[in-house]
């Protein structure tokens, strides 16, 4: 006798281990790491704890820019060191643990702290600090705002947006060779055009599939029974 053929039933993902993948893409995303971080992050076994490592380069760094840095040469890349070698080495961790959730803020805070201090000491506008400082507070928020309702950024993201490891790289090595001000000017219309249009973009083509999800649920609601009845039995026909 033939028999239909039974369809593999698809496993029901565990909602534990659901919540557990959401959380780590979440906070993976507001870390906006770059690509020397994911280049490096597959060689640095276990990692290190993220809360424990990021607060002290915070500290670290609060603790330097209070001493006080020269206005030029190799010592401005001491607060993109000290970032570096802590909080790199924490990008391997899943980020489950109960305060991980305080790791983005706190190197979002450190990232901000190292740019002002450096830039300040090597005498940059601080107008123009303060435009840095908001184009990567609005990818931020942007980033934090879309994961909430579920609308993932796109990965080249992160990666075109150099990640706060490059930009912290960038803005050390310009200050510490005295181009602060021009590399300052680059780095900030660029990230701005990359980040401005990218989001605006990403909304519009939401708002218009949206839309279009809408006038077809309106239409459908609309049809009359007699047109449904046409529709399906054409359908059948064509079956």
């Amino acid at each position: 006798m033939i028999t239909q053929p039974q369809a593999m039933a698809t496993p029901t993902p565990d909602p534990d281990e659901e919540r557990r993948r959401i959380q780590t893409a979440r906070l993976l995303a507001y870390r906006d790491d770059g690509p020397l971080v994911h280049a490096f992050s597959g060689k640095l076994g276990k990692g290190l704890p993220p809360v424990p490592a990021t607060l002290v380069a915070l500290l670290a760094v609060i603790a330097v820019t209070v001493i006080g840095l020269p206005d030029k040469g190799p010592l401005l890349l001491v607060p993109v060191a000290i970032t570096l070698l802590l909080v790199l080495p924490t990008a391997p961790r899943d980020h489950l643990g109960r305060f991980d959730w305080l790791t983005p803020p706190l190197l979002r805070g450190t990232e901000f702290l190292a740019m002002i201090a450096i830039g300040l000491a090597a005498g940059a506008p601080k107008w123009l600090l303060f435009v840095l400082v908001y184009v990567v507070g609005y990818h931020t928020y942007d980033t934090v705002y879309r994961t909430r309702q579920s609308i993932w950024p796109p990965a080249w993201v992160f990666h075109a947006g150099l990640g706060w490891e490059l930009r912290l790289l960038i803005i050390g090595v310009g200050a510490a060779l005295g181009w602060l001000t021009p590399v300052l000017a680059v780095l900030t219309a660029y990230l701005f055009v990359l980040f401005a249009v990218e989001s605006v973009t990403s909304w519009v083509r939401l708002d218009k599939a949206s839309a279009q999800a809408g006038a077809d649920a309106e239409q459908d609601l609309e049809a009359s029974p007699e047109d449904a009845l046409e529709q399906a039995t054409g359908e059948a026909e064509k079956g």
